[in-house]
């Protein structure tokens, strides 16, 4: 353990204004592999300046600081007590959430809110578990696929500006012509649900859909990453002492073969959500609607597993070789330290939700 770190974990508890700034980073919030611990009612103080990240073994660290001069200063969970020892009693409450927590796949919101359930740990203030204004911001355009079928419905093909996922609730929420109220209790009368219960459903259905957005959008940017690197990792093939060395060559295949599969299958499974969402608008009823919330919601934690292990190897790749390049055997020892471990973890969790065995 360096001295920065236990220096860090060492400061005092964070004031009131810092705690709120914790509660709400944006960037932990969005993030699939980042988890804040300022979210979660802990008493260990140190704590609570901290946060649970993924590296790219997909191994839980704790992460008692981040900067860009001197980088990020990590310890595993179990060694915490080595840290904080004024605080034993405390921590050893903290522990219990703690290793809870460590067995999790992804820290994206949308995971977190169902595994959290599951094991019974709370969060200080329920807007932890959401994406920020910023981020919602960033997904308008993704969203726009899944409320222009609802927009349709009630306001017909005139166009509306459309800014913010908010925006379209408000819109929805507040019909501004006769007409459009009138299709708005048609709507409600579909769905089977009176007309003041219409911003219950809006709300559901946004947030449903939003969280496919947020998992279209992390797909979008990982793919033609994987892709990239599978190039950068090929290559190692073409050289005359690589190609000689019948375990390096059968180590790189296995690595294409598994990232390829992974990325297929979880490609796919979008695909099914986007068919299903269009059916829903081919017979509209509150039957309909639950059957494709459950659908997505139900694959939350797995397509967040997939794309949280994903993320945190394109990650380091990038970093350690930001412009390319590398010797073969450079990059078949990084292929073999860093990407291989936990990729057969990442493909376990894509087969068991696409059913493969």
């Amino acid at each position: 353990m360096s001295d920065s770190v236990a220096d860090a974990a060492a400061q005092a508890e964070p004031t009131a204004g810092e705690a709120e700034e914790l509660l709400f980073d944006d960037s932990g919030r969005d993030a699939l592999h980042v988890l804040p611990l300022g979210m979660l009612p802990l008493e260990t103080p140190g704590l609570r300046r901290a946060k649970l990240i993924k590296n790219a073994r997909l191994e839980t660290v704790v992460e008692i600081f981040h900067d860009r001069q001197t980088g990020s200063g990590q310890i595993n969970p179990d060694h915490l007590g080595s840290l904080f020892p004024s605080h034993s009693k405390a921590l050893r409450t903290d522990m219990v959430q703690i290793n809870k927590l460590v067995k999790i796949n992804s820290f994206d919101v949308y995971s977190l809110r169902k595994e959290l359930r599951r094991v019974g740990i709370a969060v200080n203030d329920a807007k932890s578990l959401q994406l920020s204004e910023g981020k919602r911001s960033e997904l308008t355009g993704y969203m726009k696929d899944f409320t222009r079928p609802l927009l349709q419905q009630v306001y017909g093909s005139e166009e509306r500006q459309i800014t913010d996922v908010s925006d379209i609730l408000a819109m929805l929420a507040n019909p501004d012509r006769d007409e459009a109220l009138s299709n708005l209790r048609l709507l409600s009368e579909k769905l089977k649900v009176k007309l003041n219960e219409i911003p219950d459903f809006l709300e559901d259905y946004g947030d449903v859909f939003l969280s496919l957005a947020y998992f279209r959008s992390c797909l979008d940017g990982i793919v033609p990453e994987v892709q990239k690197f599978m190039g950068w990792a090929m290559e190692p093939k073409s050289s005359e002492l690589i190609s000689r060395d019948r375990q390096v060559m059968k180590m790189l295949a296995d690595v294409q073969s598994k990232l390829t599969s992974i990325t297929t299958s979880i490609t796919g499974r979008f695909e099914a959500f986007d068919r299903r969402s269009k059916d829903f608008w081919n017979d509209i009823s509150a039957e309909s609607f639950r059957s494709v919330r459950h659908q997505i919601e139900s694959h939350h934690v797995t397509i967040g597993g997939v794309l949280c292990g994903l993320a945190v190897k394109m990650a380091l790749w990038k970093a350690r070789f930001p412009q390319g390049g590398a010797g073969p055997q450079k990059r078949v020892e990084f292929i073999r330290s860093e990407i291989q471990p936990g990729l057969d973890h990442i493909l376990a969790i894509e087969n068991a939700a696409s059913g493969v065995k």
